[in-house]
């Protein structure tokens, strides 16, 4: 499942069931994270819901025009702070959390029958006050979500890219003792 999930831009607009959508968020809870602080939140829009437009509008245009058929814009979020009874202190692991959340969310909507796409082509600065996301919290990425349609149904440009890219290889990612 790892290996076949890759990110399409060319979604067939379908609605995404509620339901559907809080199976995805409940897997992606489950990501590890430390002291289990779980800083990830996700803000997000079903297509044509009363906030789909909003956070459409916090894409940079090159990737409004292709998610706009998406089912699903969500934004993932984090806490900057470890949150508990004694105070609260920084903690440095919030984007790691919500990356292994937004990876489980990926690899759920995968499983059923959903493609994703993340991106970081977001209006970084305007887009944290237009969302109401608060000075402690960290806007991080945002992903689509839909079923697939067909790759003629992008501009012409996008459609040689519709396609799974390939990976470095683990010689390249992964080094025994000290940096490469």
């Amino acid at each position: 499942m790892i290996v076949e999930r890759w990110s399409p831009r060319a979604f067939d607009g379908s609605e995404i069931p509620q339901q559907d959508l809080d199976v995805i968020f409940e897997a992606a809870g489950w990501a590890p994270s430390a002291f289990n602080a779980q800083p990830w939140r996700f803000l997000y829009a079903r297509r044509d819901d009363e906030n789909w437009e909003l956070l459409l509008s916090q894409l940079i245009e090159f990737n409004q025009g292709w998610a706009k058929n998406a089912s699903a814009l969500v934004f993932v979020v984090s806490d900057r702070l470890m949150r508990s009874e004694k105070g609260n202190s920084d903690n440095h692991s919030h984007s790691f959390d919500a990356g292994a959340a937004w990876a489980l969310a990926a690899l759920q909507a995968h499983a059923m029958g959903y493609h994703t796409h993340g991106m970081t082509g977001l209006k970084f600065g305007e887009a944290e006050q237009a969302l109401g996301i608060p000075e402690d919290h960290r806007l991080e990425a945002a992903f689509a979500i839909g079923r697939q349609a067909p790759k003629d149904t992008l501009p012409d440009f996008l459609q040689e890219r519709e396609i799974p890219s390939m990976r470095r290889p683990v010689s390249e990612i992964a080094w025994a003792g000290k940096f490469a």
